[in-house]
């Protein structure tokens, strides 16, 4: 059985979905309409290495995963969940964005106190 996800194509599709974007939105970061973009996610244009190598710098892909299909989608996981939280963090209303801050500051007390608690040492 064909598996489609084994084309160059399909993880494409695959690391911009996991990156949360459109074509309009991946096209544009790396430069390109989101035509082009569409023709190569369905197979009617290849996705030449240049195309590939850029995906991977500017979005942070492992270009071994894209080509033969080796490895972790993204290079450095860190970068593929700041960009994910970045999206998700400017969809939201400035009030919602000021609510957030405030609970990661929080959240980064409460990891401070466990940090140093007599009860972590003795573990």
């Amino acid at each position: 059985m064909f598996n489609k996800e084994n084309t160059i194509n399909e993880r494409i599709i695959k690391a911009r979905r996991a990156l949360g974007m459109s074509q309009a939105k991946f096209a544009a970061g790396i430069k390109l309409s989101d035509g082009y973009i569409a023709k190569i996610e369905t197979g009617k244009r290849r996705a030449h290495d240049r195309i590939i190598k850029i995906i991977s710098m500017i979005y942070g892909v492992n270009e071994e995963r894209l080509k033969p299909g080796r490895g972790n989608m993204f290079d450095r996981i860190e970068d593929f969940k700041s960009e994910q939280i970045t999206g998700i963090f400017k969809k939201l209303d400035p009030l919602f964005q000021d609510y957030v801050l405030t609970q990661l500051g929080r959240l980064l007390e409460i990891q401070g106190i466990l940090k140093t608690s007599p009860q972590q040492e003795e573990k």
